[in-house]
């Protein structure tokens, strides 16, 4: 099913360049609306977003044409993407709307979409969404058109709800930590969920203008949370990204922890408080030091294409619970129907406070082998796949890694490189391993 608009996770793109501009979202809104009247009479949608300036100009338009089509709308405000899919899902909505470009800068924005179950919605769905795009818009008579208004207590109701995620009798007296939320959508959420919980809070990243989502701070910038939770002298620190649907997690240390460790932290919690895990869904990126760890604890992982939609859907398919990415995409869902950053650090931190020791404890004998990756600008009108030379050279490195290592050979979905990762044991071997098949697939 070709698509126009939609990639891996929604519309995304550069403000005032198609498709981010205000006319276009007009017409998306009024397209998604004529989709949903097809199976509601009315229906109502929530949309909220992240922090960036373009967020006021996006949501006036996708307002307009969700109303043009008879289709009520609630505005959360700045709000975490997963706040919105609980939501949508708890006030019995139709759809839930996210504008936000996640962790990019704030010349970036995007949109997407949250089913009446709070999950991501299938591609048939897009597919339709594009189909009425292209058509004449059908805008309904006066006294059908639909109404705004703001969802006062959304804040209230998302924090609630990631309290509620982990057991009353958890507390976090007695712990320092240190709140980055990326000047994004959670800089008024997670301080409070951390406080509540009784942690005393340092924050940082937490006074958004507009224009600063990202910059210097957040998930993908965890050196500035490394810096504070040294500064303050706190036990942990946790950064969000823009959308805060994801996390890095320090410690005292400064021990900076990925999505792949804190995915078996997860799992090997839950197997530890007599809970099933029949196993976890990774991405192709996973540590095999990570698969290895809980093969040991006779936990299977599978390996989903990148991307969170696709650890989703193989999660979904298999009937399991937990799933992530390493770069901080963690999925529980029995706790939540999609990723978020504010859900998985407190399932992290209930793990350290049941098991009364610190989280690098918790990975004792979990080291994470090296990864080398090097993209490969191909020459125009070649094939990787029919490149002789670099499928001698993955054959090769795959004789020298033995059983202590391996190597990983994808063409990128969002730019025109190849993607060329080894990871090793030893570092020093999987960086030349890498650089010879990054050589052979540059010659063509």
């Amino acid at each position: 099913m070709s698509r126009s608009y939609f990639g891996t996770d929604g519309i995304r793109g550069t403000v005032g360049q198609p498709p981010i501009t205000p006319d276009f979202m007009l017409r998306l809104g009024h397209a998604v609306g004529q989709v949903l009247r097809r199976h509601v009479p009315r229906p109502t949608v929530l949309i909220g977003k992240d922090t960036r300036i373009s967020g006021y100009m996006l949501e006036s338009s996708l307002e307009a044409g969700f109303a043009s089509a008879g289709v009520d709308v609630l505005l959360s405000g700045p709000l975490p993407t997963p706040g919105v899919a609980y939501l949508t899902r708890a006030l019995r909505l139709d759809l839930g709307v996210v504008i936000s470009a996640s962790h990019n800068a704030y010349m970036d924005n995007g949109v997407k979409f949250f089913s009446a179950r709070g999950e991501k919605l299938p591609d048939d769905w897009e597919v339709d969404v594009e189909a009425e795009i292209l058509k004449d818009p059908s805008w309904v008579d006066s006294a059908s058109l639909g109404k705004a208004r703001r969802l006062e207590d959304a804040r209230g109701r998302y924090i609630e709800f990631c309290k509620g995620t982990v057991p009353h009798t958890l507390s976090l007296r007695g712990m320092k930590i240190v709140i980055d939320a990326a000047n994004g959508a959670a800089y008024h959420v997670a301080p409070d969920v951390f406080h509540e919980l009784g942690a005393t809070v340092v924050t940082i990243g937490c006074s958004p203008n507009g224009l600063n989502i990202n910059a210097g701070v957040g998930a993908t910038s965890p050196q500035a949370l490394v810096a504070a939770v040294a500064e303050h002298r706190a036990d942990y620190g946790v950064a969000l990204d823009g959308d805060a649907d994801r996390l890095q997690l320090v410690d005292a240390q400064g021990r900076l922890y990925n999505g792949d460790e804190l995915l078996y932290v997860m799992a090997a919690d839950r197997l530890a408080k007599g809970q099933s895990v029949p196993g976890v869904v990774g991405t192709l990126m996973t540590n095999i030091a990570v698969e290895q760890a809980l093969n040991r604890l006779d936990v299977k992982l599978v390996r989903a294409k990148v991307g969170d939609r696709y650890v989703l859907e193989e999660l979904v398919a298999r009937g399991w619970q937990l799933g992530g990415e390493g770069s901080g995409h963690l999925l529980a869902l029995d706790r939540h129907t999609t990723g978020d950053g504010i859900v998985s650090a407190l399932q992290i931190l209930q793990a350290v406070c049941s098991k009364g020791r610190p989280l690098a404890d918790l990975l004792d004998g979990v080291t994470l082998y090296p990864q080398t990756l090097i993209n490969v600008r191909l020459p125009d009108g070649s094939d990787w796949r029919r490149n002789e030379a670099l499928a001698d050279s993955q054959r090769a490195a795959e004789r020298d890694l033995g059983e202590h290592g391996r190597v990983l050979i994808r063409a990128s979905g969002t730019e025109p490189v190849l993607r060329v990762m080894v990871e090793a044991r030893d570092a020093e071997l999987g960086r030349r391993c890498a650089q010879r098949m990054a050589a052979a697939a540059a010659a063509g």
